[in-house]
């Protein structure tokens, strides 16, 4: 009796923590040294029995390559890299211990938040709190700021997208998103601060000001709702949307992947397990479709400009194809005044370039769709940091990676605005 009691607790503990957790998962950073090491990698990357999460892909001997390694697979993936003679060395050596930190900040944060009645910019917060302080944002500066309702994700929770305008109708307009990836954190919250920055600027600084008098601003802070949830309710490193795949135990789909623009192309996975699955085909999620519906209904967009993390780059089309776009000198040019701004503040060093180039090949991709529909300014963001913490960014880099950002959003938005088409 009393062990039945004790395997009863047991089930009532784990169905109220459903949290995956990461106990001795390591991140290893790895050096490849040739292009055999780069294709040794690509093999490791295909083996699925142990459980493998890539952070940074291997394309190049240029390039660093980050993995998320469970406990379980520890010795034999660094045994595979040994025997290959390719160097690596332990970037986070307890993946658990992160996000207990992590998971700490944010309960003592807000609970500082509920006995205050205020809201901290420089922690995590679940989608429900942003949701809610999207209200607050709309309340403070209501002849500026609108929260629209563009759809719902496949779970049927309300997609926003925070309007900044000044009246008119389908005025030009930039798009920015934040979160399409649910576990770059740092994107998400660093739309919060941007989002406040722009409504709180309107009026007192001058480009900001002439900016918005002649254009709207379409922020969505949540891009992937069902997938940020789920990053804070059941798995933190969780990728993709939450769509199920039929004759596939397997959810989600990569929504960086499900847009048609060389769908199902390089750096597209076909297999539902992948964290870069395509999808069954170009705009089957939801959460992708209702993005392009607003974008073609309003017909007027002049830039789009998306927000990911982690690397420090500032990217331009194409990721489906190394060829060069038409534009491709204009964007490379405003990309590095840009970062050049961005760097101002604290130093931080960005990369400049096409997808294809600078990171690795990807088709499906969001500013690939949006610059072959003809918004010329389409850019994407990899914000902080460089692969020491990767996705689990601690809260106290928000408020200045989002300060240094907002130096470089800023730059792109008035040049856009400067230079009509």
């Amino acid at each position: 009796m009393k062990m039945r009691a004790c395997l009863t607790l047991l089930v009532l503990l784990v169905a109220g923590h459903c949290n995956k957790v990461f106990i001795g998962d390591q991140v290893l950073r790895i050096n490849p040294e040739s292009d055999e090491h780069v294709e040794l990698l690509q093999e490791l990357e295909r083996e699925q029995d142990w459980q493998l999460d890539f952070w940074l892909h291997p394309v190049s001997s240029e390039l660093p390559v980050d993995i998320h390694v469970p406990y379980g697979s520890l010795t034999a993936v660094k045994e595979y890299l040994r025997e290959n003679n390719i160097p690596f060395s332990v970037m986070i050596n307890n993946l658990q211990e992160l996000l207990d930190e992590e998971a700490a900040e944010m309960t003592e944060s807000n609970d500082r938040e509920r006995s205050s009645k205020s809201f901290n910019f420089g922690t995590y917060h679940k989608l429900e709190t942003i949701y809610s302080w999207m209200d607050t944002l709309v309340a403070a500066y209501p002849t500026l700021v609108s929260k629209e309702r563009i759809g719902s994700s496949y779970e049927n929770r309300p997609m926003y997208a925070l309007k900044f305008s000044t009246g008119g109708v389908k005025r030009p307009a930039i798009w920015i998103d934040a979160g399409i990836h649910s576990r770059e954190w740092v994107s998400q919250a660093s739309a919060v601060w941007i989002a406040n920055k722009i409504a709180s600027d309107y009026g007192n600084d001058g480009a900001v000001t002439n900016l918005l008098n002649a254009m709207d601003v379409y922020l969505m802070i949540v891009t992937n709702p069902d997938g940020y949830v789920h990053t804070h309710t059941s798995d933190r490193m969780w990728r993709k949307t939450r769509s199920k795949n039929p004759g596939s135990m397997c959810r989600g789909v990569d929504p960086n992947r499900n847009w048609d623009a060389g769908f199902g192309g390089p750096g597209a996975s076909t297999n539902p397990c992948s964290d870069a699955y395509h999808g069954p085909h170009a705009h089957s999620e939801v959460e992708v479709k209702n993005i392009v519906n607003l974008i073609k209904s309003h017909g007027n967009f002049k830039s789009f400009i998306s927000i990911h993390a982690y690397s420090q780059l500032l990217m331009y089309p194409y990721g489906y194809t190394c060829n060069p776009i038409p534009h491709q000198a204009e964007l490379d040019a405003v990309g590095r005044a840009a970062v050049n701004a961005l760097s101002s503040l604290y130093g931080t060093r960005y990369k400049v370039g096409s997808i294809c180039k600078i990171i690795y090949p990807a088709s499906g991709g969001s500013i690939d769709w949006s610059y072959n529909l003809g918004i010329k300014h389409s850019f994407a963001f990899e914000l902080r940091d460089t692969g020491r913490y990767g996705f689990v960014l601690p809260a106290n880099q928000i408020i200045p990676t989002a300060s240094e950002t907002w130096l470089a959003l800023k730059h792109l938005m008035m040049y856009t605005h400067e230079h009509p088409y």
